[in-house]
């Protein structure tokens, strides 16, 4: 079977953040779109669909790790849908939290 998913968006998938650290550090766009979803989008639909069919907490670190390569906070798909909004859909809190510290501005250096 073809892989659907750019290696960043596999990456995302898969939950690892080392390799998509290690893609974006190479130049992969922290905004890239596959399919319908950006790749921030893609980091929270994997952490709050993971959680809820192994029934164990919710990760933050490809979203994390997303946020520190300049990813859009506010990016959102092509269905008007934002990262946030996907966030408080699954009860990501932790998400949430990192969205609207980046969003005002507080996720900058020097803070």
């Amino acid at each position: 079977m073809e892989n659907i998913w750019t290696p960043a968006h596999q990456a995302v998938e898969d939950e690892d953040a080392e390799v998509l650290a290690q893609l974006l550090a190479k130049g992969a766009d922290p905004d890239e779109f596959c399919g319908k979803m950006s790749l921030l989008m893609h980091a929270i639909d994997a952490e709050g669909d993971g959680a809820l069919q192994s029934g164990g907490p919710l990760t933050v670190r490809t979203t994390a790790v997303l946020l520190a390569f300049g990813a859009d906070p506010q990016l959102p798909g092509p269905d008007g849908k934002t990262p946030l909004a996907l966030a408080v859909h699954y009860g990501h809190d932790l998400a949430v939290e990192l969205l609207l510290r980046h969003i005002s501005g507080c996720g900058d250096a020097g803070r």
